[in-house]
């Protein structure tokens, strides 16, 4: 799968099928951190990714 990470800005291919908890651990990211995108659907942790699908993993943002 192609996988679309912001700060910084990059992209790198993952091969294989997985959940989105899975994923993060493999990229090592904190699931509290990100947020995984598949065709501007936000993805639940238990959510499963395919081999030929285009992800975008974004960092939470918050503010007061």
């Amino acid at each position: 799968m192609i996988v679309r990470l912001r700060q910084p800005t990059r992209e790198v291919t993952v091969d294989g099928a997985r959940t989105v908890n899975q994923l993060l651990d493999d990229l090592e990211m904190n699931r509290e951190s990100f947020l995984v995108i598949r065709n501007g659907t936000l993805v639940p942790g238990d959510g499963r990714l395919d081999d030929d699908d285009t992800i975008e993993i974004r960092p939470v943002i918050s503010g007061g």
